[in-house]
């Protein structure tokens, strides 16, 4: 039995002095402060461990990771992607379906990802599925296997062997789902609108970039699956929502009490078009950066609850795919271990408390992914815990980055929000910059 004290412990939707019983890698009560830790009958004297005025919140859960692994292990690899998880103060991830070879399209590739993960992961891992052109009858023996929802693309995905769906395949995956209650999750942008942009200009200027993946894209997207989600039931999620614009027919699907729900990132977040130098892709990704004031009407998404979590996104290659040319460079942005600290500096801007963040990192990721037992500090739930300082703030350096390659749009950056500790159910696996112990993750597997 282990015994967690702070004056700034986040539970249910308060910040208050508390202390957290920990008991099989389980929370079994959050009692008083003063509360000291209640011996068993048997067993070693139970331990006390007192974090002062650090603040102890829920492990994040980052339900949109892209871990490559296999196939592309070179770009990163379930043993860094989780180390640099447990740096930044998050105990589960969710890997994407793509990016590795064999994509998790099939059972069997469900399985050799699994096999892939064993003894690798230094936090909790689930296994997005994914939708592409002839795999239906895959989907619910997928699931029947610990799937934990479906990833499809409307658009070119960035690689051959993950190719989109049109309109017909994407409400026959979501009429095959509907029954499941299982979350299909779609990169919503519509290949129209991006063909009819016929951008031109210097491939090294961030505006060309920009002018090729127009709001339209995701807006016209965001639509269609409104009409999908409501003539299906399905559940159905925006995977990075980019465009601002997208608010206004989630809010439709929220009058209509439809279950079409959105995510953002930290890039879409933080960052803003017009402040990206020329020739910098590592700030590249789809859909786009966008400017100033759409990053603005994001924030505003969040705070209407229109927008339910922030994810990472982390999708990262080797450098050599990036270089300088916008239009011919690998589009994806390494930021799973810096979530936390980037949200924190913008949520602090803005007087968000920490009960919001927690609401965005940890609790709504979770609830997607249908993780019980997480993103919470609850009894019963599993003992994962993220310790920080709101207070403190660092420069993003490449000394300090786990991610396998450094190259990221926040080198050079001044964050507030330093990670002292990171707990696994119930066992520090990160503390003062050092990983304790051995890789002790395991696979969450889809529960009936």
């Amino acid at each position: 039995m282990t015994a967690l004290r702070s004056k700034r412990v986040v539970a249910n939707g308060h910040v208050s002095p508390a202390t957290i019983h920990v008991s099989d890698g389980k929370i079994t009560e959050v009692g008083p402060y003063e509360e000291q830790p209640r011996p068993e009958a048997r067993g070693p004297r139970p331990e006390l461990i007192d974090y002062g005025d650090l603040v102890i919140m829920p492990g994040l859960v980052d339900s949109h990771v892209h871990v490559n692994e296999p196939g592309r292990t070179e770009w990163e690899g379930f043993i860094t992607a989780t180390r640099a998880a447990a740096a930044g103060g998050i105990t589960t991830i969710v890997d994407m379906p793509l990016n590795s070879i064999p994509p998790t399209t099939t059972v069997e590739a469900l399985r050799v990802k699994a096999e892939a993960m064993r003894g690798n992961l230094r936090v909790d891992v689930g296994l997005w599925g994914g939708v592409v052109p002839g795999n239906l009858r895959e989907l619910r023996p997928m699931l029947a296997e610990g799937a934990l929802g479906f990833k499809c693309f409307l658009v070119h995905s960035g690689v051959e062997e993950f190719p989109n769906v049109d309109e017909r395949q994407l409400r026959e995956a979501a009429g095959e789902l509907a029954a499941t209650g299982a979350p299909l999750l779609v990169h919503a942008e519509l290949p129209g609108p991006i063909e009819r942009a016929h951008a031109s200009g210097d491939p090294a200027a961030y505006g060309t970039y920009l002018a090729s993946r127009p709001a339209a894209a995701e807006d016209e997207a965001i639509e269609l699956l409104l009409r999908v989600c409501q003539d299906t039931g399905a559940r159905i999620h925006v995977v990075h929502l980019s465009s601002a614009n997208g608010l206004e027919t989630i809010h439709h699907a929220r009058e209509r009490n439809l279950p079409l729900t959105a995510e953002t990132t930290p890039h879409y977040l933080h960052l803003e078009a017009e402040e990206i130098p020329a020739g910098r892709c590592e700030f590249k990704c789809a859909p786009p950066i966008r400017e100033h004031a759409n990053r603005e009407r994001l924030w505003s998404g969040l705070e209407a609850d229109l927008i339910e979590m922030i994810v990472s996104d982390h999708s990262p290659c080797s450098p050599h795919l990036k270089g300088d040319d916008f239009m011919k460079s690998w589009g994806g942005i390494s930021s799973v271990q810096f979530v936390l600290p980037i949200v924190w500096t913008e949520a602090l801007r803005r007087g968000h408390p920490l009960t919001h963040v927690t609401k965005w990192v940890c609790e709504g990721p979770a609830r997607l992914a249908g993780l019980r037992g997480k993103g919470a500090i609850a009894p019963g739930n599993d003992a994962d815990f993220v310790v920080w300082s709101p207070e403190e703030s660092f420069v993003v350096e490449p000394s300090i980055i786990e991610h396998r390659h450094k190259v990221t749009p926040y080198a050079g950056e001044h964050l507030h929000g330093v990670v002292h500790a990171t707990w696994l159910r119930g066992e520090p696996v990160f503390e003062n910059r050092v990983h304790i112990g051995p890789a002790r993750g395991e696979w969450l597997r889809r529960l009936p």
